[in-house]
C-alpha cells in the first residue's frame, strides 16, 4: 500500500516502529528490519517499566540496543562516539516518572540515563488528556535533568537556529490542539494529539490542522515537522493503518502539500526527523533532503 505513495523525493511513507522491549520476539524483529531494508522505515526503542531503578533501567537499554543493533541490523552508531544512538518512546507517556503517583516509571534521573545509554532525542509527546502531559507543547526543545524531581522536561529550552543544542536531551514533540471540527456530542472540540486510531482516523482536517500547528525550529519558520504516533498492533487500529484511511491522508498529502512552491513533502523516519532539526538548528536553508540520506548502521 505504501509504496504506491510518494513524497517530493519520490519516497515512499515512512513508519517508525519503536518497539517495546519487553515484547521482544527475534523472529519479529526479523521481519521488521526486513522492511526496514525495503526503505518503509526503521525501528527505536520503546520501554513500559513500573517501580523501577536506575541500574536496572540502564542495564535494560544498554543491552536492547545491543540486541537490536548486532542481532537484527537496526539502528545505528553515533559518527562522534562510535556509541549505538537510538531514539526513545515511554510507554504509558509515564518519561522521567510523570505518570499518576508516580507509576509506569519510578526514575527522577531517566532522562540523565536515556543521554548516557545513547538516546539521541524522545519522541513521547503529546500525551494529553493523560496526567504525564508537559506545559511544553508543539515545541522541539531541550530538556534539563533534575536528578532528585519527576517531569523534568514540563519546560525547556527551544531548539533555535545557530544556538548550540543544551541541557540533557532532546524532545520532539507532536501537534497538540483543539479540533473545532471534529466534535464530541455536537459540542466539544476534540482533542488533537497526533494519534491515528480506530476512534480517530486521519481526515482532511486533522491534516490541516497537522500543518497549521507549526511545529518547527526557531528560527527556521518554513521547514514544519509533523510527528504522529499509533498503537499499530492493536486490532482495532490496524484496520486504520492498513486500510482506505491512510490512503485518503497520503493522497491528501500528496495532492495539498506538495505542489513543489508553497510546499514540499518529506516522508521520513524518526532518526531522520531528528537530523534535519539539528540540521536546521545548524543555519541549514536548502532542500531539507539533502541532509538525511546517508547516514550507516
Amino acid at each position: 500500500m505504501a509504496s504506491k505513495h510518494h513524497d517530493a523525493d519520490g519516497r515512499c511513507p515512512q513508519h517508525t516502529f519503536f518497539y517495546p522491549e519487553e515484547e521482544y520476539r527475534p523472529e519479529h524483529l526479523d521481519r521488521l528490519a526486513e522492511l526496514c531494508k525495503l526503505g518503509f522505515g526503521d525501528v527505536e526503542i520503546h520501554l513500559h517499566h513500573d517501580n523501577d531503578t536506575g541500574e536496572n533501567l540502564k542495564e535494560t537499554l544498554l543491552r536492547f540496543k545491543h540486541i537490536l543493533h548486532h542481532r537484527h541490523g537496526l539502528l545505528r552508531k553515533n559518527p562522534d562516539s562510535g556509541d549505538i544512538a537510538y531514539g526513545f518512546i515511554h510507554g504509558n507517556w509515564a518519561l522521567d516518572n510523570s505518570g499518576a503517583e508516580g507509576r509506569w516509571c519510578g526514575i527522577n534521573n531517566e532522562i540523565t540515563i536515556l543521554r548516557e545509554t545513547g538516546c539521541y532525542a524522545d519522541f513521547t509527546l503529546p500525551s494529553a488528556p493523560d496526567v504525564a502531559q508537559v506545559k511544553t507543547i508543539n515545541s522541539l526543545y531541550y530538556a534539563t535533568d533534575d536528578r532528585l524531581r519527576p517531569k523534568s522536561h514540563n519546560v525547556g529550552v527551544p531548539v533555535e537556529v545557530w544556538k548550540k543544542g543544551s541541557g540533557d536531551l532532546m524532545l520532539i514533540q507532536g501537534p497538540l490542539g483543539l479540533n473545532w471540527k471534529a466534535r464530541k456530542f455536537g459540542l466539544l472540540p476534540r482533542i488533537e494529539n497526533g494519534e491515528l486510531s480506530g476512534d480517530n482516523p486521519p481526515s482532511k482536517d486533522r491534516v490541516d490542522l497537522w500543518i497549521k500547528t507549526h511545529i518547527h525550529v526557531k528560527g527556521r519558520p518554513n521547514w514544519i515537522f509533523v510527528k504522529l504516533h499509533t498503537h499499530g498492533a492493536n486490532e482495532k487500529n490496524m484496520k486504520v493503518l492498513l486500510g482506505e484511511p491512510m490512503e485518503r491522508m497520503w493522497t491528501y498529502l500528496e495532492s495539498s502539500y506538495n505542489d513543489g512552491f508553497r510546499y514540499r513533502l518529506h516522508y521520513v523516519t524518526a532518526y531522520e526527523l531528528y537530523k534535519l532539526v539539528k540540521a536546521a538548528e545548524s543555519g541549514a536553508t536548502s532542500d531539507p533532503s539533502h541532509f538525511f540520506r546517508d547516514f550507516s548502521r
